[in-house]
């Protein structure tokens, strides 16, 4: 009987952290725990910044494990977002991302390493067409929740024009199907464009997503039904996961850690801080890794900190600490620290974190799930709306914060918060309790045999993906 020939994943993923963290995380896994080969490539301007940022970046990088060969999108050097049009620069993204990685498919088949699988994420919509060009398979991997997945599906397929009809009415409720209601409010902050909006960032980012469903629906017509692999777990999201029906969606959530580093981290030793504190005392502030705090926010956070008493460990990143934007400063006597950036897994799994104050990025929020830390939502843009209000009603473990008209969490506003997540009332340790309750539920998907475990594996022995 012949043997079965090696299976060959390439991940490609876009060049940002919060996009490069999840793929590198599943693209280690899978090569570790399938056997099946595996490359890695991001945009080579990410790819350096990962090597500058890496602790051990030797050990990391040529530890045969995965081979990393990134791609040139035509910004070797970095993007500057300050003068960029997004309609070119996806344009030059495409052309170039396209051209380059059906490059690296073609050398690494003519080197004997032919790839049988392409797995992609968000925004590389012309990964598919590299794939088909060569004759293999892509699967696309959601980097997101399946809620936001069924939203935008829905929206698709029939609630485009009731969502955009009232755009401007924060509480008007719509029933996506199998989804708990949700107000506009809890939607992606892509949904909400006004119809005659063609040309706004916002109306450019729906489009891209408006053309990945489109390439789904078009792969219904060469197989029963298309497959997206998901950055969730099954027992979080199984209503969600019920919603799409004619989409395989296979949740593959992974126990998380910081593996795509493009930030140094600081030099402050801030765990040893941590293991001064009492247990569940200490507020963690974290805006992750695009989002920019303006002064105002800074202070009303300084102020609700102050007011609340309780030690802090708070990331500002370099790049948010531009003159003008103002500098955070821990007065003598005061009981915080700040850093330009730090482990955050293993900063929420340490004992002494009782509350994480996020943007309710995905990644953050599930990895504060994970650790079964309680959270204060700030949401701020794209699929944070949709996590806050999952983290606030769906699984119980945190409330979602209430801004001023210019966006802004006010400090006695902050207290409130910290008050209800941290406080010893009856919601108090229900929130606790819930999302310790959401902890063992990962752990249970993550172990072998579970959930996420047999669902992978199972995705890997299917030859024809």
């Amino acid at each position: 009987m012949a043997e079965k020939a090696r299976q060959h994943y390439l991940f490609v993923t876009y060049p940002i952290q919060s996009h490069i963290n999840p793929t590198l995380h599943l693209a280690k896994h899978l090569a570790s725990t399938t056997g099946a080969a595996v490359t890695f490539s991001t945009a080579v301007s990410a790819h350096r910044r990962m090597v500058s940022s890496f602790p051990n970046a030797d050990q990391e990088f040529n530890n045969g494990l995965i081979t990393y060969l990134p791609y040139s999108d035509g910004n070797d050097e970095g993007l500057k977002r300050d003068n960029m049009d997004l309609k070119e620069h996806i344009s030059d993204f495409r052309k170039n991302g396209q051209r380059n990685v059906s490059t690296i498919v073609g050398d690494l088949a003519a080197a004997g390493r032919p790839v049988t699988c392409i797995v992609y994420t968000l925004l590389l919509n012309w990964v598919p067409d590299v794939a088909e060009e060569h004759g293999i398979p892509s699967v696309l991997y959601w980097i997101q929740p399946a809620t936001v997945f069924a939203i935008y599906y829905h929206y698709f397929h029939g609630f485009e024009s009731i969502v955009r009809a009232h755009a401007d009415e924060p509480s008007f409720t719509i029933c996506f199907p199998e989804l708990q209601p949700l107000q506009i409010r809890d939607l992606p902050s892509y949904v909400n464009v006004p119809v005659n909006d063609t040309d706004s960032f916002n109306a450019t980012i729906l489009n891209s997503f408006r053309e990945l469903f489109e390439i789904l629906d078009r792969e219904q017509e060469t197989r029963v039904k298309p497959r997206v692999l998901m950055y969730t777990f099954e027992a979080w999201e199984t209503k969600a996961l019920a919603s799409v029906t004619d989409i395989e969606i296979i949740p593959v959530g992974q126990w998380p850690n910081n593996t795509g580093y493009l930030f140094k981290e600081d030099e402050k030793k801030y765990m040893e801080w941590l293991d001064t504190k009492e247990e569940g005392s200490v507020v963690y502030i974290s805006f992750g890794s695009l989002s920019v705090m303006k002064k105002e926010q800074k202070e009303e956070m300084l102020r609700g900190l102050k007011e609340s008493k309780k030690p802090f460990l708070w990331v500002v990143r370099k790049d948010n600490r531009e003159e003008g934007e103002g500098v955070v400063e821990i007065e003598e006597g005061e009981d915080g620290m700040v850093v330009e950036w730090c482990d955050q897994v293993r900063v929420l799994a340490h004992s002494a974190v009782g509350c994480f104050v996020t943007h309710c990025g995905w990644n953050s929020t599930l990895e504060s799930l994970v650790c079964g830390v309680p959270m204060v939502g700030v949401p701020q843009w794209s699929d944070q709306c949709t996590n806050a209000k999952l983290v606030e009603s769906l699984w119980g473990c945190g409330v979602r914060s209430e801004v001023d008209g210019d966006g802004v969490l006010q400090g006695e506003e902050l207290v409130r918060c910290l008050e209800l997540v941290m406080g010893e009332g009856e919601k108090g340790v229900e929130i606790r309790n819930k999302a310790k309750t959401w902890r063992e539920k990962a752990l249970e998907a993550v172990a072998e045999g579970g959930s996420s475990d047999v669902k992978l594996k199972a995705f890997v022995d299917d030859k024809f993906h």
